[in-house]
């Protein structure tokens, strides 16, 4: 099995990534009935997304954080949604790719997760979101 070393195999990454979490029980309606996703939209801006993360390209636009506590408003991201959603990740990583960038990619996700996840719940973070 081959590491994640290009934009197509991050395109294919999130690609298989998403069309998993819309078939999940517990995520999948947040994605396509809360936040009414518009997937054309969405996916060029997660391979440009993990593009920056995963290979240092400065070329993601946005701000997940802000978009993420609007989302918390309309449904509260808790544990159990951050944990699907990593478990998610980490099993389409592992059976698509294995290797350096592999490891590095599941652990910077983990990373974004959980601080995510610590400051959409944290009461204090709500008045400092940046």
């Amino acid at each position: 099995m081959k590491d994640i070393e290009t934009r197509a195999d991050i395109i294919l990454l999130v690609d298989h990534f998403y069309s998993k979490v819309q078939d999940n029980q517990t995520i999948g309606p947040i994605f396509t009935q809360v936040a009414n996703v518009d997937w054309s939209h969405h996916l060029p801006k997660m391979y440009d997304f993990w593009e920056s993360v995963l290979f240092g390209k400065a070329i993601y636009k946005g701000n997940p954080m802000l978009t993420h506590f609007a989302l918390n408003e309309k449904a509260p991201l808790k544990t159990e949604e951050f944990n699907t959603w990593k478990t998610i990740f980490y099993e389409v990583v592992d059976e698509l790719f294995a290797g350096e960038n592999a490891e590095t990619i599941k652990q910077k996700a983990q990373s974004i997760a959980d601080l995510m996840h610590f400051k959409i719940n944290s009461p204090k973070s709500k008045l400092n979101i940046i």
